[in-house]
């Protein structure tokens, strides 16, 4: 089948901004045609990546059933977001085993999907920098525990690199493909230069639940400016003030950012009282908190991230390609996606010049249209 979109601006995170028409054939882009037009329809961008969701509409990841994931992988194709990682909190063994196995055989009875496997947002983590995690769950990685619970489908954890544990499994984990990011840690600089010169340059929603910025003591703020990592952020507005998020863009640059939602079952339903991993959480005008005001996940949807970003950095379109879906694609090692070029997937999103999403492409088919 094919299909071809036309007089539109495509924004490509590598090559950038020009007008032309995509055609689309048997799930890929099968060409691209620049074209110089003195106003265009639309903007085309690869569709949007989400490696850190809890849930969304009343779904959470632990809870949920095949369907109910068919279901928040519908209601996200109306963000553009054509890849997600569905992300679990801190849990027992078997409960992380549960949510794995279902997630996989999700995406091997699926031809074509959204879902590109999990992330294991702890249990192996600090308590003291716990936040919304449940303490009753939170340990030490084992060797043996690692291999009970780790599928080749699970492409991110995060982990603190000063508990006990992490440089024992961290062999096991880049064998399996996994990607680690740092987070939930108390860690000070030292011990996260040494898990970055061992391979480790991400950290999990920069810089919240890790060690502050101190002009003697570097601390993981201090790192995550300081060496080369990539770094999550939840640009909603709440959990980072947006001179913070400017500052970021403008010292490490486009290149290093990716956006999250890092969203709970609360995102587009009422305040009110929801659960997260067997904590009590409450929320009200969209903010979501634990009864000592920590903050438990956001409310934020994908599609509001992009506007944020653009909005609160003045960033390039071809930057927000980058931090949108490029830059996790890449760091996730997720081939053929992030990028509109020949050859690859025919994922993608059509935006209004307000960036509002007008349709979502998923393999080439048309999954959603406003």
């Amino acid at each position: 089948m094919k299909m071809r979109i036309e007089n539109v601006l495509i924004v490509d995170p590598v090559k950038g901004e020009f007008t032309g028409d995509v055609l689309l054939e048997s799930g890929k882009i099968k060409s691209i045609s620049p074209r110089e037009l003195k106003k265009y329809d639309a903007i085309l961008m690869p569709g949007f990546v989400d490696p850190h969701t809890h849930g969304c509409a009343g779904i959470d990841t632990m809870k949920m059933s095949k369907e109910e994931l068919g279901k928040w992988e519908n209601f996200l194709y109306s963000q553009g977001v054509t890849a997600f990682l569905p992300t679990t909190v801190s849990a027992n063994e078997k409960d992380m085993i549960h949510v794995s196995t279902l997630v996989g055989e999700y995406i091997k009875e699926r031809t074509s999907t959204s879902v590109y496997g999990i992330h294991y947002e702890g249990p192996y983590i600090n308590v003291g920098k716990k936040g919304a995690q449940n303490q009753k769950t939170i340990r030490n990685a084992t060797a043996k525990e690692m291999e009970n619970v780790l599928y080749p489908h699970v492409r991110l954890i995060t982990m603190a690199p000063e508990v006990g544990g992490f440089y024992d499994v961290l062999p096991r984990l880049k064998e399996n493909g996994t990607v680690i990011s740092l987070g939930h840690t108390d860690a000070n600089f030292l011990d996260m230069k040494r898990a970055f010169l061992n391979g480790v340059d991400r950290i999990t929603h920069f810089p919240n639940a890790i060690k502050s910025l101190h002009h003697r003591e570097l601390g993981g703020v201090g790192a995550g400016f300081y060496l080369d990592f990539n770094v999550e952020m939840i640009v909603d507005g709440v959990h980072l003030a947006p001179e913070f998020v400017d500052m970021v863009y403008r010292t490490k640059g486009a290149g290093k950012i990716m956006l999250i939602t890092d969203s709970i079952e609360a995102a587009v339903l009422k305040d009110g009282k929801y659960d997260l991993g067997g904590l009590k959480v409450s929320v009200k005008d969209g903010k979501a908190t634990l009864s000592n005001g920590s903050l438990a996940g956001s409310t934020l949807l994908f599609g509001q991230a992009v506007k944020n970003f653009k909005r609160f950095t003045n960033c390039s379109l071809k930057e927000l390609s980058r931090v949108s879906s490029y830059n996790t694609a890449i760091n996730l090692k997720i081939k053929n996606i992030g990028r509109i070029k020949e050859g690859y997937k025919a994922n993608l999103v059509l935006l209004d010049k307000e960036l509002n999403v007008s349709k979502t492409y998923l393999s080439g088919e048309i999954v959603y249209e406003r």
